[in-house]
């Protein structure tokens, strides 16, 4: 499902003048309005990118006028930024953009609209009450959950609506949704991309990323994110020493996922890659650090309790028990988190030292059916059980304040599967190059 032609492939169409940025938004404005697509976007803005890629400057501007879809959580000028919730539906509209959004405008990209998330951001399955839920664009059988909690912006790239959605990442919200679409999503260090003008859930664990349909796509979209130059490296494979890691990451995995994470390691091995597994019996100590609700219910309780005292009725309830599970977190157990969160970093980083990254399933398992975990008292288990399990191993990531990306490596006759390439802060230039240099091997453009 995900379309063939990447943003570099479709810019040096643009320079050659086989296509134009005419033709192009108007091919993103119908898929935009294709079944593949319904209750992707909340809010579209098809006359505004019309304008924005009429403007462009394809010699100039690096998105050259092209399609990019923003998550509703991030500031637009003149739009209101409701989170996915009714709670903000009164709230002002945004006087400017939000950095991210700023930037992207800036580098050309022409804003379709906002896309449909999980309230809040709060789960990375992707349902929300409140507004239907947009299937997973490449499923065929049947209805499957978009993952979350940055849905839209995942069907929006699989669905060729946009080359770019722009998305938060908490515990895995852009990588959940790029792995079960089998497209890529990069989730940078957090420090690297500015969150002003964006609605939080978690101050210390939001990173602002994206979506693409490629890993080259993703190190020009990070560059212009982060306004920095990622330093390249043509090192084979054969260069760099990965670490695959035994605990957690392969608990609960399913058949299909066990079976392309398997092939792909076989694959990278034939091609020289020096894979090692390496114990990291610190991740067993995840579950104990965020018994209480951990950062994210401590501070979205920060930011929501005055709403709370005036609108819970109007929040999804699944997400209303996980920020309510904040006012039990004293100042005492939110500064001991914070200690022990430093030295559980130290000692993750101080077993990878020597590895350049490591490789895991970004999900242990494919998209499941859509109506297992729709809003409903009689699906909640389900529902918490699944959203529990899509967020174990990218949740790692942002609890290392690490950075991560997902690229497919399912075959095509097999639902998307994401392969996680992941190490600790600042680590970023490794992790894109090495994931280039996967995906090169496993999915060769032709």
């Amino acid at each position: 499902m995900t379309p063939a032609a990447d943003l570099l492939a479709t810019r040096e169409r643009l320079r050659t003048g086989q296509t134009s940025p005419r033709a192009e938004i108007e091919r993103a404005i119908a898929a935009a309005v294709s079944p593949a697509c319904r209750h992707a976007f909340l809010q579209t803005d098809f006359e505004g990118a019309r304008a924005q890629a009429a403007a462009a400057d394809p010699t100039r501007q690096p998105l050259a006028g092209l399609a990019v879809s923003v998550k509703d959580l991030f500031d637009v000028t003149g739009q209101v930024s409701r989170a996915g919730s009714l709670v903000l539906g009164d709230a002002p509209p945004a006087r400017q953009d939000a950095v991210a959004v700023a930037r992207l405008r800036a580098a050309g990209g022409a804003v379709l609209g906002r896309t449909h998330m999980t309230e809040f951001a709060y789960s990375g399955v992707g349902v929300n009450p409140h507004h239907e839920t947009p299937a997973n664009a490449t499923a065929t059988d049947m209805p499957r959950v978009p993952g979350g909690s940055s849905s839209g912006a995942a069907v929006s790239v699989a669905a060729g609506a946009a080359f770019v959605g722009l998305g938060s990442d908490t515990g895995g919200s852009i990588r959940i949704p790029a792995a079960l679409h089998g497209i890529v999503g990069f989730k940078s260090t957090q420090r690297l991309v500015p969150l002003d003008g964006t609605v939080p859930l978690s101050f210390t664990l939001d990173t602002a990323c994206a979506m693409t349909r490629s890993v080259r796509d993703t190190l020009l979209v990070h560059e212009i994110l982060a306004a920095r130059r990622v330093v390249r490296s043509e090192a084979p494979l054969a260069h760099y020493r990965l670490a695959v890691v035994p605990q957690l990451m392969f608990d609960g995995i399913d058949a299909t996922v066990a079976r392309a994470f398997e092939r792909s390691l076989q694959a990278l091995r034939a091609a020289g890659a020096r894979i090692s597994e390496q114990p990291l019996p610190a991740l067993h100590e995840l579950a104990g650090l965020q018994a209480n609700g951990g950062f994210s219910a401590a501070e979205s309780y920060a930011w929501h309790r005055q709403l709370l005292a005036e609108r819970s009725a109007q929040y999804d309830p699944r997400v209303l028990a996980r920020i309510q599970r904040g006012a039990a977190i004293s100042a005492a157990d939110y500064i001991d988190l914070q200690r022990e969160r430093r030295d559980w970093i130290q000692r993750v980083e101080q077993a990878l030292q020597g590895f350049d990254a490591v490789l895991s399933p970004t999900v242990p398992v494919v998209a499941p059916p859509l109506a297992q975990v729709l809003p409903g008292a009689e699906r909640d288990e389900a529902f918490f059980r699944l959203n529990g399990l899509l967020l174990r191993n990218p949740g790692v990531v942002n609890m290392l304040d690490g950075c991560a990306l997902t690229l497919p490596c399912h075959l095509p006759d097999e639902l998307p599967v994401g392969l996680m390439v992941w190490h600790g802060a600042m680590r970023d230039d490794a992790v894109l190059n090495i994931a280039q240099q996967i995906e090169v091997l496993l999915r060769p453009r032709t």
